[in-house]
C-alpha cells in the first residue's frame, strides 16, 4: 500500500523566508495536526541530522525519530521517519513575488515492510489510518504555515 500525497499553497513571502520557518523543526508544533513538540538529537543540522517528534491524537500518543534527507535553503526541506522511511517534504518554488509551497508525504515499500513487522495482520489498517490523517492534515498544515509566515513570526 504505497502512496504519495501532496498539496500546495501560495505564500506572500520569499522561498528563503519560508524555508527559514519550516526548516526549524522545533516549531513544528505550531502548525502540525499531530506533532506537538520536536527537539533535535544534538547540535547537528542539515542532511543526516536527527530529531525526535512527540505526536498526539485523541486515540494515542507516540514518539518518532526522523533524519533530515534534503536541506536546500529556499528549495526543499525533507526528512524520513525512520526506520519506516516515510518521507515528508516541503518544496518551495518562487511564484511572482511569493512562494508556492508544496507539502508531501510518501509511504514507500520500506514503509510497508516496517508496518508489516510492527503491526502484523493490522498493518494495512494502520497504514490506511496514517494515509487518511495525512490527506486531511496536509492542507491544514499548509494553511497554518501560511498564517505564520505571512504574519512575520519567523522568530
Amino acid at each position: 500500500m504505497t502512496y504519495e500525497l501532496s498539496d500546495d499553497i501560495r505564500l506572500d513571502a520569499t522561498p528563503e523566508a519560508v524555508y527559514a520557518v519550516i526548516s526549524d523543526v522545533t516549531r513544528t508544533g505550531e502548525w502540525s495536526e499531530q506533532c506537538r513538540r520536536v527537539e533535535w538529537e544534538n547540535d547537528a543540522r542539515g542532511v543526516g541530522a536527527r530529531f525526535t517528534g512527540h505526536n498526539e491524537t485523541p486515540e494515542r500518543e507516540w514518539t518518532t525519530t526522523s533524519q533530515v534527507a534534503v536541506a536546500e535553503p529556499g528549495v526543499e526541506f525533507a526528512w524520513d521517519v525512520v526506520p519506516a522511511e516515510v518521507r515528508w517534504s516541503y518544496r518551495m518554488e518562487r511564484e511572482g513575488d511569493g512562494t508556492r509551497l508544496t507539502h508531501s508525504t510518501t509511504f514507500t515499500e520500506q514503509s510497508e515492510r516496517t508496518f508489516a513487522e510492527r503491526f502484523g495482520d493490522d498493518a494495512r489498517a494502520q497504514a490506511e489510518k496514517r494515509r487518511l490523517a495525512a490527506r486531511e492534515g496536509i492542507g491544514a498544515t499548509l494553511a497554518r504555515i501560511k498564517d505564520i509566515v505571512e504574519a512575520g513570526s519567523a522568530r
